[in-house]
């Protein structure tokens, strides 16, 4: 991958990653040096000079001990030779341990050869010089001087002698292992102090070499100055999108080129934007005027359509009431048919019990005929009897006499039966003209009871037009309402709307004000001038009178908010437009 596209974040990891990496390997160069310098100073003092001191040590002790045998040797007094005897066990204690302590240390640690056969000799020494010391103190303790004097001289002086020797050649030994090891360690100083300086050199120039090549890469990508970029930024944050903040030398693919494409994008967006704000503000005050007076027209139409509803209400309670009417009518239509129809039968038995008189008179008149005959017969056969009787003469007296009274009663029963005769002539005359009477009363009542049915019959049409009508006139006064709430829906979304377009034309303004900072060409852009929102007064609506019948339905109806008055120069604005609101 090409490094000139590498982003700000890969650069810095890999320079950072880079330096980190470098100080590492200083870092692990010194570490090592400061362990070697560790080790050598832990071998020197665990090692050659730990042997050097145990080394002293024993020298010390060994001189202390000679010292306390000759003491012995010389001295005289008891207490002197209590003193210097304890004084030589003492510093033969300490021989012995020093040496003890130095021949392990030379077997453990890493002594050099050379080094171990002198504490091998120096063992040795001690070996064999331990018990001369040994008889010398005995006969130092015995008083025997001379002789302790002269096995000193001869036997323990070339015996010291040669451990003190030795133990100065093993001096001698590690003091020059001393030396070689502090050359080594010169020596080692310097190398590795060589390998820091030229490691941090390294270092240091692959810093400095990186963050040149990230400094002019970045400079190279922004095109600018980061303050200059910033002051760009804050022009175009201030409002200012004018041609002078452009940079035409700006690399291609940098910061600044990218901020000069998007100052000439911004502002012709903000220029777009600010033409298209001012032409809705514009529109949105139409539309808002517009909903304004669809809001009123909507709230005269729903008026109107109220007061229409509440006369439907009125004209279904009159149709009603006349359906109700025409039931009764019809009702007693159907009971004025069943008078009718019963005296109609009540004339039609008056006929037959007439026909029936009739007939029965009729019947009356020939047995009064026949009573009459019976009479005549009777009046022939008294006169009869009385003129038989008179012939009869005096025998025949009293049988004159009886036929006399007999020819009477059959003259008054002739003369009664022609009274009853002529009383039933009369009768069946009145009955024939009483039957005549009531056939035609029968005819009457049968035409009566035709007009009733027929009259019934248009009652039954009329109440059942009339339920039609009722029911229509109901259906019509439904609709109404529904118009009529469907209407006051329509006000409330007229309403919402004309909310909304407001809502629209005060958010277009704020549009309007809000691009109205950005500076195109040297010039800010200055916010369109809308006209006013005018609202049409909506009135009280004054319910109609048959309005006081339905309270549930204005409990119902929703109500509508009044609003502003309509500003004249919309009136005129709108004048043109009346008449297809007025149709509307």
């Amino acid at each position: 991958m090409n490094p000139r596209f590498w982003t700000v974040k890969t650069k810095f990891s890999v320079a950072f990653s880079s330096l980190a990496l470098l100080t590492m390997v200083v870092a692990l160069l010194a570490l090592q040096a400061l362990s070697e310098a560790n080790q050598n100073l832990v071998h020197f003092v665990d090692g050659i000079n730990a042997r050097a001191t145990l080394a002293e040590k024993v020298r010390t002790a060994v001189d202390r001990r000679a010292i306390a045998v000759r003491n012995l040797v010389l001295v005289t007094s008891p207490a002197d030779l209590e003193k210097e005897k304890g004084a030589l066990t003492s510093a033969h204690a300490d021989v012995k341990a020093w040496l003890t302590e130095l021949q392990a240390a030379a077997e453990s640690t890493e002594a050099a050869a050379d080094a171990r056969n002198l504490v091998t000799s120096i063992a040795d020494v001690e070996r064999r010089y331990g018990p001369v010391a040994t008889d010398i103190v005995a006969l130092a303790l015995q008083n025997k001087k001379d002789v302790a004097v002269r096995k000193m001289n001869d036997e323990c002086r070339p015996l010291l002698a040669e451990l003190t020797e030795t133990t100065r050649q093993y001096s001698e030994l590690t003091r020059a292992r001393s030396r070689q090891m502090i050359e080594q360690a010169a020596q080692a100083y310097v190398y590795r102090r060589n390998m820091l300086i030229a490691a941090s050199m390294v270092a240091i120039f692959l810093a400095v070499l990186m963050g040149w090549l990230i400094a002019r890469g970045l400079t190279r990508s922004l095109g600018a100055e980061p303050a200059q970029l910033g002051d760009v930024a804050q022009q175009i944050a201030q409002g200012n999108l004018s041609p002078e903040l452009l940079r035409h030398q700006a690399p291609e693919g940098s910061v600044q080129a990218s901020l000069n494409a998007m100052l000439q994008s911004l502002a012709s967006v903000v220029h777009e934007v600010r033409k298209n704000a001012d032409g809705i503000a514009g529109g949105s005050t139409e539309i808002a005027n517009g909903n304004a007076d669809l809001s009123q027209r909507t709230e005269q139409q729903a008026s109107a359509l109220q007061e229409t509803a509440a006369s439907m209400e009125q004209l279904s309670t009159t149709v009603r009431q006349n359906a109700d009417n025409a039931k009764q009518v019809n009702q007693l239509a159907l009971g004025a048919s069943q008078v009718a129809t019963k005296g109609g039968g009540s004339v039609q038995e008056v006929v037959n019990a007439m026909q029936d008189i009739s007939e029965s008179s009729r019947q009356i008149g020939e047995i009064v005929g026949v009573i009459d005959g019976i009479a005549f017969q009777t009046n022939i056969l008294a006169l009869n009897a009385a003129v038989e009787a008179a012939r009869a003469g005096e025998q025949g007296k009293g049988f004159a006499v009886v036929a006399g009274e007999v020819r009477n009663l059959a003259q008054r029963s002739a003369q009664a039966a022609r009274e009853i005769k002529q009383l039933i002539a009369t009768s069946t005359t009145r009955v024939k003209q009483g039957t005549e009477l009531a056939d035609q009363a029968g005819a009457t009542m049968a035409q009566v009871l035709q007009s009733i049915q027929r009259v019934t019959d248009l009652m039954g049409e009329i109440s059942s037009a009339s339920d039609e009508q009722s029911a229509g006139v109901a259906q019509v006064g439904k609709a109404v309402s529904q118009m009529d709430q469907v209407t006051q829906q329509n006000a409330a979304l007229v309403e919402e709307s004309a909310a909304a377009a407001a809502s629209l034309r005060t958010q277009a303004q704020q549009l309007v004000q809000a691009v109205s900072i950005f500076q195109l060409g040297g010039q800010a852009a200055q916010p369109a001038s809308t006209p006013p929102l005018s609202q049409p007064t909506v009135q009280a609506r004054n319910p109609a009178p048959a309005k006081a019948a339905l309270p549930a339905r204005q409990a119902a109806r929703p109500v509508l908010r009044p609003v502003s008055p309509v500003s004249p120069a919309h009136k005129q604005a709108q004048a043109q437009e009346q008449d297809d609101w007025v149709s509307f």
